[in-house]
Formats: C-alpha cells, structure tokens, sequence
C-alpha cells in the first residue's frame, strides 16, 4: 500500500528548513515530502502554497503545522486530498477566529517584548531567540535568527475561511516550556479539536530539539491513515 504523503507548512521567523530534522527520515521510510515555502505577505497567499504542494505529492496527504503553520493547515486542510493534521506547538483558529484573536485570549508571552517592526515587517531581534529556541545549542540559535523570515504586520489580523480540524482527524505535539505559543493556548486548541495530544518539554521548536517525539507522532497519524 502506498504510504501518506506529507506536507509540512512553517511559521513565523523560519522557512521550510526548520523541518530538515524530520524530513530525510521520513523520505527514508517511504513517504512522499513538500515542505511548503510561506511569503509571509498575506494568509491567503500562504494557504495557497500549502495547497500547491498537496497538488506535487501524492494523496491522501498528511498536514504538518508549525506555529502559524497550524493556521495554515487549519484552512488548507479543507481540501479533499488532505486526510489528517499534525499541530506543533501550534495556533488552531476556529471559524470565528483570527491567528490574533485566538492568541488574545491568553497572556502576551515573553518573545512578544523582543520584536522590531521596520517598514511594516516584524522582525525578531537576536534576544528574542532565547524565547523561541531556548533549548538549542548556541550555533543552532544563531542559525535560527540568521534565516528568519518576517512577517508583515497585519498577517495575524487576517481571515480566510475552511477549519479543517472539525472534520479530519488531528494530533497535536503540545511543547509545555513554550514562551511563544503560551502551552496554556495549545491546551486549550488540542482539547478543543480533540487531538490526539503528546507533551514535550521544549522550547516553541520541539522538531529541532525533540525531533523524535515530533516523527512518533507523525507516524501515529500515518498509521490511522494507513489503516482508514
């Protein structure tokens, strides 16, 4: 039987590189591979590059969110190809909701006081990585702030319609020493879609520091969709 394709979709300060630590496995045990590559310039125009890559790999497909990445897969996901959804650390807006709002409900994290905003980009300064990345090593923290990529400022305030989690199966990796994503908001959007929740104590980057609990869950999700 053909295995699940995957598609991973990033989030903000990063690019589809943040995946390199899962992807060769995953291409080693048979899969199908796409790591989505976001302009950061509108929701709607990222939403369309996670579907251009389900439309490169073979269905059914498997979504992969990191961080604003699980917006993307939550309005992606609608589509017919996609059987299942993987959050990482991730936001998880419901149909009312925007990426800003939802992160309203919850208390400012500490990443939120070491950003710069030059000509309408949002831009995180190198002491903020310590509250992004905080468990990895010093060169990987540097790699991290050097190949960041910046979102325009309103991205968080924008809207499109289609949440996948109602509909399709979802796991969640639930990272519990997160400063970026507040742990209490990924409780809170795990429960809600009723996930098949891991917790992992990492930082808001657990497939760089954890990459194992991160390719077990996926290969839980593979499995569910191997079986169905």
């Amino acid at each position: 039987m053909t295995k699940p394709s995957i598609v991973f979709a990033h989030g903000l300060w990063a690019d589809g590189s943040c995946f390199s630590k899962l992807i060769p496995t995953l291409q080693t045990e048979g899969h199908d591979v796409m790591a989505s590559q976001h302009g950061l310039d509108s929701l709607a125009t990222d939403v369309a590059a996670v579907k251009a890559c389900l439309a490169r790999v073979p269905s059914p497909a498997i979504l992969v969110g990191h961080s604003y990445g699980g917006t993307l897969i939550t309005h992606a996901g609608t589509d017919a190809r996609v059987a299942a959804l993987v959050y990482i650390a991730a936001l998880a807006p419901d149909a009312d909701e925007t990426s800003q709002s939802l992160l309203g409900k919850f208390p400012t994290s500490p990443v939120f006081d070491h950003l710069d905003v030059p000509e309408g980009r949002i831009w995180l300064k190198q002491s903020g990585v310590k509250h992004f990345a905080g468990d990895l090593p010093e060169a990987e923290q540097k790699l991290v702030y050097a190949t960041q990529a910046a979102p325009v400022a309103d991205l968080f305030n924008q809207k499109v319609e289609g949440t996948a989690w109602n509909a399709k199966p979802s796991w969640y990796v639930l990272a519990t020493q997160d400063q970026t994503v507040p742990p209490d908001l990924q409780r809170f959007v795990s429960k809600r879609m009723k996930a098949t929740t891991t917790e992992v104590a990492s930082s808001h980057v657990p497939m760089l520091s954890k990459p194992d609990v991160v390719l077990d869950v996926i290969r839980k999700a593979v499995g569910a969709v191997s079986m169905s």
